[in-house]
């Protein structure tokens, strides 16, 4: 009650929660209005598919076929492969990475026309499988018509861009995170409605143990529910601190700075490896729905559906059923786990910046052995970061393979709760930073 009270007292948070609220608020405004010329099925994605993860990143826009439906996604994608490229695999990112302002401004800046290139090709790419799929009926196949739907696509996701920057220059949070984090808050509600009516209000004159028993699934569902976030909150709060110790002036060891950590969080890589795992799974099928003629429906297509058995041949004519899908979307989940906290925290990089800083981490030497201790203990709480990321987000086609839940709009955990809880984590964070400085401030003036 006392941090909400001094949030209120506050001036510059209120204005910038509420300027947050009006962007968020004009952004689900055009989240409701459709693209003209185009008729649009009953959707209903999974939520571990590219196209569910379009629609969750989205808030749904897709799943309605808004003017908002690639929302940041085009922008995501541009990001991870600049990134990627900085990484000394591109020479002349590399050197914009370590030019400090300058140099973000400039990454920024080619990251914004990537996401124009990607966002026209994944707006087609969009148009014409959902087509193929029959999810949309056109009233008109000419060039123009698309030409016109994409430039609308991509006129709404460089608009929920330039709504994201508004938001990090005057509001509250990072804008893209705010931006997804609402859309998916936005369907939570009606997650939990869903639930109530399968267990509790379906089962309304059944009689009095029917009625008993439905409240008690509901109780244990919305009692999993907490359980669930609680656990992702943890492991997103989880890390492993590094002393490291800095050397005095003119090298005097004995007169030691305070020591400060090296903190490593157990999943640094946060929900880009579900992502990556995600959209590779679907290529495939994504794929096969350029083809003209093509069976959507093949079995071989189920291999790469993480939410379907696979049947298999057996013996005397018998048939038997795996979870090929499920089992690839873990393992590919668990190997972006380990590729992006390399990317995130380069051990040899990390060695280098010591050494030029006069720091270093006790009982073990500058240089190389620095670069192999911490890389060592990367990899040893990426096995728990990767083990955690995979249950969290196998989670739900595990419910659903099982037969616990009907249908996977009401499974638990998943990518949405991860997005949701890391940016909440990150929100409060950035709120009690200005506390202190409103308090530091206050001080200084001997209030």
């Amino acid at each position: 009650m006392k941090k909400i009270a001094g949030i209120f007292k506050n001036r510059e948070i209120v204005d910038r929660i509420f300027f947050t609220i009006m962007i968020l608020f004009i952004f689900r405004l055009g989240a409701a209005i459709k693209v003209p010329g185009v008729t649009v099925q009953d959707l209903s994605f999974q939520t571990n598919d590219a196209f569910g993860l379009m629609n969750l990143l989205g808030g749904g826009t897709l799943q309605s076929f808004s003017v908002f439906a690639l929302g940041v996604s085009p922008y995501i994608t541009a990001s991870i492969i600049v990134q990627l490229l900085s990484m000394d695999v591109l020479p002349a990112f590399s050197e914009l990475s370590k030019q400090g302002q300058y140099g973000r401004k400039k990454m920024e800046m080619a990251t914004r026309y990537l996401t124009l290139m990607l966002g026209a090709v994944q707006a087609y790419g969009v148009i014409k499988t959902m087509e193929n799929q029959a999810f949309i009926t056109l009233k008109d196949t000419s060039f123009w018509t698309y030409a016109y739907i994409i430039t609308i696509l991509l006129a709404g996701s460089m608009l929920t861009m330039w709504l994201g920057d508004q938001i990090s220059q005057k509001g509250i949070g990072n804008g893209i995170s705010m931006i997804i984090f609402a859309g998916i808050v936005s369907s939570l509600p009606l997650q939990i409605t869903r639930a109530y009516q399968t267990w509790l209000a379906d089962k309304v004159g059944q009689g009095s143990s029917q009625i008993l028993i439905g409240v008690l699934q509901f109780g244990v569902y919305l009692l999993s529910f907490i359980l669930i976030i609680g656990f992702i909150t943890f492991i997103e709060s989880s890390k492993r601190k590094i002393p490291v110790q800095h050397a005095g002036k003119g090298g005097q060891t004995r007169k030691m700075a305070q020591a400060s950590f090296l903190p490593i969080k157990i999943n640094s890589a946060g929900v880009i490896p579900v992502i990556f795992a995600s959209s590779i799974m679907m290529a495939p099928s994504i794929i096969a729905s350029f083809i003209t003629g093509a069976n959507l429906d093949a079995e071989w297509l189920n291999i790469f559906n993480s939410s379907a058995l696979t049947k298999m041949p057996g013996i005397n004519g018998t048939e038997w059923s795996m979870p090929w899908g499920l089992m690839i979307y873990i393992v590919l989940t668990v190997m972006f786990c380990f590729f992006y906290a390399k990317l995130q925290i380069n051990p040899e990089q990390l060695a280098e910046n010591f050494q030029k800083n006069g720091s270093y981490i006790p009982g073990v030497r500058p240089g190389n052995e620095t670069a192999r201790y911490v890389s060592k203990v990367l990899n040893r709480i990426t096995v728990i970061g990767a083990a955690a990321l995979a249950f969290i987000a196998a989670l739900p086609l595990v419910l659903v393979l099982l037969k616990v839940v009907p249908d996977q709009s009401l499974a638990l955990g998943g990518t949405g709760l991860i997005i949701v809880v890391g940016v909440a984590i990150e929100l409060n964070t950035q709120i009690d930073g200005l506390l202190a400085g409103k308090s530091f401030e206050e001080v200084q003036r001997g209030e």
